[in-house]
């Protein structure tokens, strides 16, 4: 075995100098992968260019090829590539194709990932919210209307991507059908839907699956590469795949986990790095290919973090960082764990062979006391207000992230339970202006106690969609917002009026002066600069909210952590005047902000 790591290590240090000059075969071997009929032990790390500002992919990449990596596997998220029904859009950060070239213009291989279902931590497991317009569709399923928007989406996927298969002499290698469906179901019909769907839009070359080893049963489609997930004993490995691929290989870890995502209100995850060295040591020695996941995760911007939630467990939304405690950190930056695996990696080359030295990491700024000098109330910037006798959920509103915020009057005095039937996911409740609840489906509290309310009080609740389960059987109950009914002593209120902020830009509103105030509120300021560099906004003192900075929507913030700080690229910083813009829904009278040259991954804070 160790003959053929050599031999594989060799021939890609050879490859990367002429990749983009000659085609190249690839096919399964009984044992392992065959590149131009030579075994080729694939060592891969996943990245996903939605996460890296576009500026920072060849930086990664190159990175990645630093560190011994001679593949990059990635998923593609369908909501990035058709926000709208019908739009499709694959143009700066959803640029998947330009991803793929930059990485086969430095000589890395791509395994791409591209099912519609990806789960990966992103809001709805990557599925695009207006599926949930039509209460009666099936995601994830041989529902016709289902079939029919996945249908039309690959096929606009395979005009980017087919030129770019090693078939057509490009760099991508494989294409994985599905993703760890074994974990959901075990429809056959369905996976094969899966396969014939990859065939019609172009994609002709190897096609793969992936499950974790209780699931690969009921997720393999016979006939296809079953890769297995979270598996690293080389006995193991092998025996499973044989068992349900013709007693033959190649063997493929598709997801080995040196690290783990957070979820808001717990620790951040940090793996045993002396444990995961002597894996992946063992893994190499043993002719196995494998994907580290992640190799980097960057950061999950705007509001496309996902969430899991099972029986067992309650709703739990995922943090914007996703730094995933990956050999590169959140930022890119090399990390103990980057050089401890490279040292793994370097082991297992052929005598005299050696990596590329590693880039430098982006240097970083601080920027303190950040004035915030214009503020504007989210309830006196009401937009056009939709009216419905019953509260309407998002979907029902064509509204697909962000808040909405709910309105009614009470015309007689009352006492009583207000109780939100099905909130998704967070909601402030207000009388009169006043806070008197927040209410949150994480620690399953949709109801609060009235007292004395007067006659013709205006109730308000703001409700904000704090991410789509992505992975497990609450996939397909994801509608947002009040998604059934709000009542109050028992009984039910009607008479709705509501207002949509989808923040999917920065809002024009009219902004004043500060001063405390527990109402949702907007905060803006400015702030000049004459060099730029990475840096993190810390969000410590805030409440609950987002960032915008120069228009870009930096992720989300709350102040329960463990995530405190916001990751700002240097490439979204300019030279001269910077605006920023806070939303907190929880906090006011917010003055200043300042930015830190280190993240603050690791405080949690009691919800109060």
């Amino acid at each position: 075995m160790r003959k053929i790591v050599f031999l594989t290590i060799a021939l890609f240090a050879g490859i990367n100098t002429y990749a983009q000059k000659v085609s190249h075969t690839f096919a399964l071997g009984d044992t392992a992968f065959l590149l131009d009929n030579k075994p080729l032990q694939i060592i891969s790390g996943e990245m996903h260019c939605y996460r890296i500002p576009r500026a920072y992919w060849r930086d990664r990449i190159l990175k990645a090829k630093a560190m011994g990596l001679n593949t990059i596997a990635t998923y593609i998220f369908w909501n990035m590539h058709e926000p709208v029904e019908g739009q499709f859009d694959f143009t700066g950060n959803n640029d998947i194709a330009e991803f793929v070239r930059i990485a086969k213009e430095e000589g890395m291989w791509v395994i791409m990932r591209p099912s519609p279902y990806a789960c990966a931590e992103w809001e709805f497991g990557g599925y695009p919210w207006w599926l949930l317009k039509d209460k009666t569709l099936k995601v994830r399923s041989k529902d016709p209307k289902f079939l029919q928007a996945y249908h039309d989406y690959v096929i606009q996927l395979g005009k980017k991507l087919r030129p770019l298969l090693i078939t057509h002499g490009g760099n991508i290698l494989m294409f994985q059908i599905e993703n760890e469906y074994g974990s959901y179901s075990n429809d056959k019909e369905y996976l094969d839907i899966n396969r014939k769907l990859f065939r019609e839009a172009g994609f002709d070359g190897t096609l793969f699956t992936c499950d974790g080893p209780s699931q690969l049963p009921a997720g393999y489609l016979p006939g296809y590469l079953p890769a297995v997930n979270g598996l690293d004993n080389p006995k193991e490995v092998k025996a499973l795949i044989n068992k349900y691929h013709d007693g033959k290989g190649p063997y493929y870890i598709a997801e080995w986990y040196p690290g783990w995502f957070d979820s808001w209100g717990s620790g951040h995850n940090i793996s045993n790095l002396k444990e995961d060295a002597g894996k992946l040591d063992t893994v190499l020695a043993n002719g196995i290919s494998i994907n580290l996941y992640m190799f980097h995760g960057g950061t999950t911007r705007g509001f496309m973090n996902g969430a899991n939630m099972s029986r067992n467990d309650p709703y739990s939304p995922q943090t914007s960082s996703y730094d995933y405690d990956a050999p590169l950190d959140e930022a890119g930056n090399t990390t103990p764990k980057y050089f401890k695996f490279r040292e793994i990696i370097q082991k297992h080359l052929a005598p005299g062979e050696k990596l590329p030295p590693v880039p430098a990491n982006n240097k970083t700024i601080a920027i303190k006391n950040i004035k915030l000098t214009g503020r504007a109330l989210l309830f006196a910037n009401l937009p056009t207000p939709v009216t419905s006798d019953k509260p309407l959920s998002f979907e029902d509103l064509n509204q697909g992230y962000g808040f909405v915020l709910y309105r009614t009057k009470l015309k007689e005095a009352t006492n009583g339970l207000l109780k939100i039937k099905e909130l998704r996911d967070f909601a402030t409740v207000y009388i009169n202006g006043k806070r008197v609840a927040v209410l949150d489906r994480h620690v399953k509290q949709d109801s609060v106690q009235l007292d004395q309310v007067p006659a013709n009080s205006t109730l308000d609740i703001l409700v904000e969609n704090n991410g789509r389960i992505n992975y497990g059987s609450y996939l397909t109950d994801n509608r947002q917002g009040i998604t059934e009914k709000v009542t109050l002593g028992g009984a039910e209120i009607n008479g709705w009026v509501m207002y949509k902020f989808p923040f999917t830009r920065v809002p024009a509103l009219k902004y004043s002066g500060i001063h405390d105030q527990s109402e949702p509120a907007l905060f803006k300021g400015t702030f000049n600069l004459t060099k730029t560099g990475d840096t993190y906004l810390d969000l410590s003192g805030f409440g609950k909210g987002f960032v915008f900075l120069n228009g870009h929507n930096l992720g989300k913030y709350w102040y329960v952590g463990p995530q405190q700080t916001l990751y700002v690229p240097a490439s979204w910083l300019k030279k001269g005047v910077n605006e920023i813009v806070v939303f907190d829904e929880l906090k006011g009278g917010h003055t200043i902000i300042s930015a830190l040259n280190k993240p603050i991954l690791n405080t949690v804070v009691k919800e109060q």
